[in-house]
């Protein structure tokens, strides 16, 4: 029972965190202030995330393709904790 709770727990927390990462994605796209106090925290929460893939691969003629792995293997992660819990 314990153990259920903790990987449905962190599949959970993984599944919002991939919808962070999907919005500040999508927010990248607008011309948007990052100085916002919501969008600093969003900010913050995600980049370093994103800067582990960045540093694996660097943007290709100004697209940035490290979301599309930081993606993958989040949601790899959740569906292995879903796996997990039950």
């Amino acid at each position: 029972m314990a153990t259920t709770l903790f990987f449905s727990s962190i599949a959970q927390f993984l599944q919002i965190y991939l919808v962070l990462l999907l919005i500040r994605v999508l927010l990248s796209w607008f011309p948007v202030d990052w100085s916002n106090p919501v969008l600093s925290v969003l900010s913050q929460l995600t980049d370093p995330y994103l800067n582990l893939f960045r540093s694996i691969i660097p943007p290709l003629g100004g697209l940035d393709l490290s979301p599309m792995l930081g993606f993958f293997l989040l949601q790899f992660l959740a569906q292995a904790m879903t796996r997990l819990a039950f």
